[in-house]
């Protein structure tokens, strides 16, 4: 499932009509994490090794790619489930959706899971969340900052494809610009940040599409995407 999963993410990657990527599941389940039947010793060390690796290249690669990726969650998301969650750069769940990292129960304490979650929620609540295995509430993870939205489950594809289509109506550079700014910047403490963000804002201004913007602002009009990287001027 994993390895199908990067290769869904990488196929259209260098099209620019690829402009978000949507993750749902079908069912009561998002995702509840790794199969365990394939953690048991039979299995070995090696094994175990490769399984804990592909779920990393598959977490960081959604933060890596070039688009969006929103997680469409309508129920549990669990574990590596709830790590999935955590590593999509927007999430919209159902009020059903629950989130819990429950591997401390099976003596497998979610370590992995832990890099995203923690990064996406309060210390506390991490810590809360990996030592007692207890599911939250999709409001709670929404207070959480877990989940972008919650939404009742009959507006979920409304809500999502908005959300969606919105992204589609930028430019496509620029939003792979800022994406890979915001991640860069926020493993960096402030004054590193603001350096950062400051050369990319410049950079940002050089493109096509950046004066395109402002032109387009500045006429009162819709601006015309070209979609490149190109430089306005040299």
């Amino acid at each position: 499932m994993l390895t199908s999963l990067r290769s869904d993410i990488l196929a259209d990657i260098d099209s620019d009509d690829l402009r978000v990527i949507i993750i749902s599941a079908e069912g009561p389940v998002f995702s509840s994490g790794h199969d365990l039947k394939e953690l048991t010793s039979a299995q070995g060390r090696e094994y175990h090794s490769k399984v804990f690796q592909v779920c990393s290249e598959v977490m960081t690669l959604i933060q890596d790619v070039p688009v969006p990726v929103i997680a469409k969650v309508n129920g549990v998301a669990t574990a590596a489930g709830c790590q999935l969650v955590a590593s999509c750069d927007i999430a919209v769940a159902t009020e059903k959706s629950t989130f819990a990292t429950p591997g401390v129960n099976v003596g497998l304490f979610c370590s992995t899971p832990a890099v995203a979650i923690g990064r996406a929620v309060p210390r506390k609540v991490a810590m809360e969340m990996l030592f007692t295995g207890t599911p939250i509430s999709a409001q709670d993870a929404l207070l959480h900052g877990l989940v972008s939205k919650v939404v009742p489950e009959e507006r979920l594809e409304e809500e999502t494809m908005a959300v969606a289509r919105r992204v589609c109506e930028a430019s496509r550079p620029v939003v792979a610009l800022g994406k890979a700014t915001f991640y860069r910047q926020m493993a960096q403490g402030r004054d590193a940040a603001y350096s950062t963000a400051s050369r990319v804002m410049v950079d940002n201004l050089a493109l096509r599409d950046g004066q395109e913007g402002i032109r387009a602002f500045l006429e009162k009009r819709k601006p015309v995407w070209t979609n490149s990287t190109e430089k306005a001027h040299e």
